[in-house]
């Protein structure tokens, strides 16, 4: 009879009194160093010693016994959909995310694709966060509000387009890019102005947005002028296709969402006759550094954060001050860079 082959033996977790052995330490010297406590003075060399032990016996803090001992966990929640398809919004959540950690904080991304609000709120409270940001394309409602707070979480912050009654906001209000691209063309004179409304999933809000802020600058201008919204899919084809119907547009000017749906468009015109921007001026935005190597070069709204202070600084604080009022920044500054497209 054949026989199975011996299986290793399981390898003991490390604990922390392992490691305090081996520093010569306390375990409660091990749990201050090892949890960045500063309240309580150790010597340099000491917290070498200690993460040092640390590292030989492969020894990392069990998060839900810290969480146990201080009442909360240190659990930031970023819920999401899907990566986010504007480079700032990423930019903002990637920035927030390594400096939540610095501040010692665990921060745990939660796909919810697939949730209703409600529903997502529920699994999100599981994990017991002591904050979460909601990003655009992940909603929240009174009743996700209250099961989080419930659940021990100090700050709800909404990150995205509009604030949600009841939580902290970090305001991206992606009208103000609509509203810089079309004042800008009427500024040059364009008043059949068009506004390209991406097929692509997930970026619906942010080019509803935009769009609406497109029709604001025209109903704050004193000049008679018009927007159209223009569906476009991206790609070759479909751009193409827009490109054969714009003689019947009648459009001056177009504001092309973003300078990769901007720069495809451009092209397709060019390609059918289209002058620009003698017949059609063209603006995008994000500011992309292909943009400036086409020609003409492409005119862009440049977008930058303008926060108060650093992301992960202003969530530790709101965490800090649970009973505070409920704030809001708004971090989007949008500047029309102009070139020759325009």
């Amino acid at each position: 009879m054949s026989q199975l082959p011996d299986q290793p033996s399981r390898t003991s977790v490390p604990t922390s009194a392992d490691v305090a052995r081996s520093a010569g330490v306390s375990r409660a010297t091990v749990s201050y160093v090892l949890n960045n406590n500063t309240t309580v003075r150790i010597s340099e060399p000491t917290r070498r010693r200690v993460r040092e032990a640390a590292s030989v016996l492969g020894y990392v803090p069990h998060a839900a016994a810290r969480s146990l001992r201080a009442g909360h966990t240190r659990t930031v929640l970023l819920p999401t959909t899907q990566p986010s398809s504007v480079p700032l919004h990423q930019s903002l959540l990637d920035q927030l995310e390594s400096g939540l950690r610095l501040l010692d904080y665990t921060v745990v991304r939660y796909n919810s694709a697939g949730l209703d609000a409600d529903t997502a709120a529920r699994a999100w409270a599981e994990l017991r966060p002591i904050a979460a940001v909601a990003p655009a394309g992940v909603s929240l409602t009174p009743y996700g509000m209250s099961v989080l707070t419930r659940s021990g979480a100090r700050a709800v912050i909404t990150l995205g387009p509009r604030p949600v009654d009841g939580a902290h906001a970090l305001v991206l209000d992606e009208r103000a890019t609509g509203r810089c691209a079309v004042r800008h063309l009427l500024a040059r004179g364009r008043r059949r102005i068009g506004v390209v409304m991406p097929l692509e999933p997930g970026l619906g809000p942010f080019a509803d947005a935009r769009l609406a802020g497109a029709v604001r600058a025209v109903e704050e201008s004193s000049v008679d002028a018009s927007v159209r919204p223009l569906p476009l899919g991206y790609g070759e084809a479909a751009a193409e296709d827009l490109a054969a119907r714009w003689p019947g547009l009648g459009l001056d000017g177009v504001f092309g969402y973003d300078d990769l749906y901007a720069m495809l468009l451009m092209r397709a015109l060019q390609d059918a006759g289209v002058g620009v921007p003698a017949e059609t001026a063209v603006v995008g935005a994000g500011d992309l550094v292909l943009g400036r190597l086409l020609r003409p070069r492409l005119s862009s709204v440049g977008m930058a954060l303008a926060a108060p202070q650093p992301p992960a600084e202003l969530v530790d604080r709101l965490v800090q001050n649970p009973e505070g009022a409920r704030e809001r920044h708004d971090l989007l500054r949008a500047t029309v860079i102009c070139r020759e497209s325009s």
